[in-house]
């Protein structure tokens, strides 16, 4: 819970109630990635149209009373049987139907991670005007970016929601909640649902990292071996003429609009280390932060680096994988 969250329940101990409830109910529903909604987990109460059309039946009822009105009785009765039909569809609107959560991609620390829910309407007619956001428990309140969707009859919808982590590490996913109010807007029907996924966030990246760590003789290698000018490793030298343009760096010839190819003897001679110890005075957030950004920065380059920390150690390679399983350790070490 915030600071300011805590400074407010001094003020306002009936929201505080309310949160620590909205805690403890959250609690008690199960962690599944898929849920069949039923009368069992969907919740119904009219919404501030229904509360001032109940008001205005209420009246409309008196007046008809009082002054004898065939016609007003009519219209009372009218209105009040389209508002009780319309709260039988509204919850039949989310009754029945089934969602289904996709395993979200890693993110990094800071940015969206997007949660992708399939929902399946096994029923002939269509399921119109439902809404998926993030409920925050914590701040009381529900995630203002709703998105809506129909679910077409006897078919399936995706519906993107998204939530930003702050912090790197294994995160669960945050409760989200679905609602309904068609086809009237005076009833509101809900569902709360906690999936058991988890979501894996990165460290964020430096933005403006230094120059990636010289290189390290490889054991047994010829140590008197020379780097580049700039006592950095990037595995690159001046284009010469025959080199087979597989060895060509395009990205970075683009960068410093002049070709540039892979330095494969420098590469045999040297390992790119990314060392934990090396990453500056920072505090172990920082190096993490600047261990992530040359991560990204040595794969940028197709460059052959391993990683080191002080509780793991990752030998030197490239490629995709070896790109996440760096980023796997960064985020869980």
């Amino acid at each position: 819970m915030s600071t300011q969250a805590v400074r407010a329940d001094w003020y306002n101990p009936v929201g505080f109630a309310r949160r620590r409830f909205r805690i403890w109910w959250q609690s008690r529903i199960a962690l599944t990635d898929t849920m069949t909604l039923s009368q069992r987990n969907v919740y119904i109460l009219p919404s501030r149209a229904g509360f001032m059309l109940g008001a205005t039946l209420v009246v409309l009822l008196v007046a008809s009373i009082n002054y004898q009105l065939n016609l007003g009785y009519l219209l009372t009765f009218l209105l009040a049987g389209s508002a009780l039909a319309g709260m039988h569809v509204c919850h039949a609107t989310l009754r029945g139907l089934t969602m289904n959560l996709l395993q979200p991609d890693p993110q990094f620390a800071g940015a969206s991670t997007t949660l992708s829910v399939v929902l399946n309407n096994p029923r002939r007619s269509v399921r119109h005007g439902i809404g998926l956001a993030v409920l925050d428990a914590h701040e009381d309140r529900f995630s203002k970016h709703w998105v809506w969707a129909d679910v077409p009859a006897q078919g399936s919808c995706v519906v993107h929601v998204a939530f930003q982590p702050q912090q790197r590490g294994l995160h669960r996913v945050p409760p989200l909640t679905a609602e309904t109010r068609f086809p009237l807007g005076t009833f509101r029907v809900w569902t709360v649902w906690r999936p058991a996924a988890q979501v894996l966030v990165y460290p964020a990246p430096e933005p403006l990292p230094p120059p990636l760590p010289p290189g390290e003789p490889r054991a047994g290698g010829a140590a008197s071996a020379r780097l580049q000018g700039s006592g950095e490793f990037d595995g690159v030298r001046a284009y010469r003429r025959g080199d087979p343009l597989k060895l060509v760096v395009w990205k970075k010839a683009a960068k410093a609009d002049e070709l540039v190819s892979r330095d494969t003897e420098q590469a045999q001679r040297y390992e790119l280390w990314l060392d934990f110890t090396g990453a500056g005075p920072g505090g172990t957030e920082q190096r993490l932060s600047r261990l992530a950004a040359w991560v990204l920065q040595a794969d940028k380059l197709a460059l052959d680096f391993g990683l080191r920390l002080p509780a793991l150690q990752i030998a030197p390679g490239s490629g995709e994988a070896h790109k996440r399983r760096c980023l796997e350790a960064l985020a869980t070490c």
